[in-house]
């Protein structure tokens, strides 16, 4: 299954409540999708996205486009930004010497909007599926890759070591919405509202989530923690969490399905 319309007519999610942490503008895809399955969604962005301190090596790196060739982009927030500083440097460069690669389906969807052609799009959507999908294609090759501030250093390094020259930049920087503090802590008190499901979608909603916490923690218990792929999980194990669900699709209908399988499987998350 890979979107709701696998479930036409069921709602196996109904008296379900669904914590989705995306950042704001960013929640509707995965709130709507878990709505339609009959789920009760509470929206608590644990993330916020912002312009970097400096636009300075961005804007750099994209008036000598002409100079690289492959374009890394690992997010839509990514492609989103550059093509914002594309707009306000008014460069019209034509970016058909490219080749681009993006790292999953919505990443590849927002270049594609913008009607450029994606040339690449692993297999599974994370930064080492990335890295085997170009190691043998950039040797001497010189790689552009646009990515958010804080981002594990997978792509650069192995891409080096493939013998590419690669320069990152960064688009947009991620930080802890402060505001959602309080949110989160009634959320978990309150008998009425508390979620029975908490979703991530990167380890940066997961590093967001511990922050926003706090001490806090012990009100987790018998809430069901879903990740959107095996990286997030990584982050979750890592910062002392556990991983209930996990999608074998790392993407947004994959999570969904993850959550709705899980539901069934346990005779309903509640």
């Amino acid at each position: 299954m890979s979107s709701v319309t696998n479930f036409r007519g069921r709602r196996p999610l109904s008296g379900v409540r669904v914590l989705v942490g995306r950042a704001r503008h960013q929640a509707g895809a995965l709130s709507g999708e878990l709505r339609k399955l009959g789920a009760t969604v509470l929206e608590i962005p644990f993330i916020e996205i912002r312009k970097p301190r400096s636009f300075e090596p961005l804007d750099s790196a994209l008036t000598s486009l002409l100079e690289y060739d492959w374009l890394i982009l690992t997010s839509a927030n990514g492609v989103e930004a550059m093509w914002e500083r594309l707009a306000k440097l008014r460069i019209k460069q034509n970016l058909k010497h490219l080749k681009i690669a993006a790292i999953g389906p919505a990443t590849k969807k927002a270049i594609e909007q913008r009607g450029i052609k994606v040339d690449v799009v692993p297999k599974e959507y994370v930064a080492e599926s990335v890295v085997r999908s170009l190691r043998w294609r950039v040797k001497g090759k010189r790689v552009l890759l646009v990515r958010a501030k804080v981002a594990r250093d997978v792509i650069p390094r192995e891409l080096r070591r493939a013998g590419a020259r690669v320069d990152v930049v960064e688009a947009y920087e991620t930080v802890v919405p402060q505001s959602s503090r309080t949110r989160l802590r009634k959320a978990l008190k309150n008998p009425r509202r508390r979620p029975h499901v908490v979703t991530f979608t990167s380890s940066s909603t997961v590093r967001n989530f511990v922050a926003l916490l706090g001490a806090a923690r012990a009100n987790l218990a018998g809430i069901q923690l879903a990740s959107i792929g095996p990286v997030t999980s990584t982050t979750l194990r890592e910062l002392g969490l556990r991983v209930d669900v996990e999608a074998k699709e790392f993407t947004i209908p994959g999570l969904v399905e993850a959550i709705v399988r899980a539901a069934g499987s346990r005779g309903a998350i509640r």
